[in-house]
C-alpha cells in the first residue's frame, strides 16, 4: 500500500494517521514515513493480505491521505 505526497497534509497528520491505522506503526515510524513520502513522492507503508490492505487503505484515504490505487492480486 503506497501513500503519495501531496500539498495539503502536514507531516504530523500523515504520521498520526499512519500510527492510528496500521497496528505496528509507531508515531516515530509514522514521522519517518512522512519524511520519506515528502522527499521521494511516495512510500510503501504496508504490504500484506488483500483484506487488511483494503481496510487500511480506506481508513487512510478517509483520513485525507493521498493513496495510490491498490494492486489487485
Amino acid at each position: 500500500m503506497i501513500v503519495l505526497n501531496d500539498d495539503h497534509n502536514t507531516f504530523d497528520h500523515v504520521a498520526r494517521s499512519l500510527a492510528n491505522v496500521i497496528p505496528w506503526v509507531t508515531l516515530e515510524e509514522g514521522h519517518r514515513f512522512a519524511d520519506r513520502i515528502h522527499n521521494t513522492g511516495q512510500a510503501i507503508v504496508w504490504t500484506g493480505a488483500q483484506e487488511p490492505a483494503e481496510l487500511y487503505w480506506q481508513q487512510l484515504k478517509d483520513a485525507g491521505l493521498t493513496m495510490a490505487p491498490l494492486e489487485q492480486h
